[in-house]
């Protein structure tokens, strides 16, 4: 049976706690072989790549558009000078989680866009691909990276899309995969599941962001958490239930979706191959 990959989950949160160990094993049992961890603040660099290597999982290293209004400009230096130092490790697969957010009111967007813009050149500098975050922004990300690398493409992943067809088709020229997880199991997200049914098999990803963007079997609603039900917590496992949502939608087989986005991720994040390969598809999880 073919792998998944979890291209963007992050597993440091507070909410995992000391669940780690038993979260991971539920992946691993429903074949769930990888995780990418992408840090999201100069405190997390450490925790995402010790977190990592324990568990035999990918991470990254960036800054995240929502952490910019607290982010220092050393904290940009610290990034390039860890990129440096780890520039070996095999479990560093990206800059990442770095991007826009015009969604979330508060954040500075002139700050937000200097930070990706570094950030971006950093990952050009280090030849690493990038994990972007992307909410109500993917305009003005292809317009950065546009700027930093005229004329060439990327690697890397689009996270959590949600854009149009055309903005999708803009990424995708770019070199950029997709990444589609919970959201995609509602009914009523009707432009991302066509996304999800039409685009090109070779630019989708499949991802969780757990513990975040529940899918549609864990989330409650403001009424339910009112009344006292509590919100349901994403996780690594819950990944190959929502590629039967997407499977479904684009009318294959779950194991053909499974190899065809295993792929897609190596392709997106070149060093994964070996975190595969060193243990023969299938990390072993404690």
């Amino acid at each position: 049976m073919a792998v998944f990959i979890d291209t963007h989950c992050h597993l440091d949160a507070p909410e995992f706690g000391t669940e780690m160990p038993a979260i991971r094993a539920r992946a691993a049992a429903r074949n769930v072989a990888l995780c990418v961890i992408p840090a999201v603040a100069a405190t997390n660099f450490a925790t995402v790549r010790e977190l990592a290597h324990a568990q035999n999982d990918a991470y990254a290293l960036g800054i995240h558009p929502m952490c910019t209004n607290e982010a220092q400009d050393e904290h940009l230096a610290l990034l390039d000078a860890e990129l440096a130092a780890h520039r070996d490790d095999p479990h560093l697969v990206a800059v990442g989680e770095i991007g826009l957010d015009f969604f979330v009111p508060g954040l500075d967007p002139d700050k937000q866009e200097r930070f990706f813009h570094t950030q971006l050149q950093l990952a050009r500098k280090h030849g690493l691909p990038v994990i972007i975050h992307v909410r109500r922004s993917v305009d003005k990300v292809l317009k950065h990276l546009r700027q930093v690398a005229p004329g060439q493409t990327w690697q890397g992943i689009a996270h959590a899309f949600n854009g149009s067809a055309q903005q999708a088709q803009a990424c995708i020229e770019l070199g950029l995969k997709l990444g589609f997880g919970g959201a995609v199991t509602f009914e009523r997200a009707l432009q991302l599941r066509r996304l999800a049914a039409t685009l090109p098999l070779a630019s989708i990803v499949m991802e969780t962001d757990a513990p975040d963007i529940q899918p549609h079997w864990l989330y409650r609603t403001e009424a339910q958490r009112a009344a006292g039900e509590p919100q349901g917590r994403n996780e690594p496992g819950e990944l190959p239930r929502i590629a039967e949502v997407v499977a479904g939608l684009r009318g294959i087989a779950l194991d053909a979706l499974a190899q065809a986005t295993t792929r897609n991720a190596v392709s997106a994040l070149p060093r994964l191959s070996s975190l595969i390969d060193a243990s023969a598809g299938m990390p072993q999880h404690a």
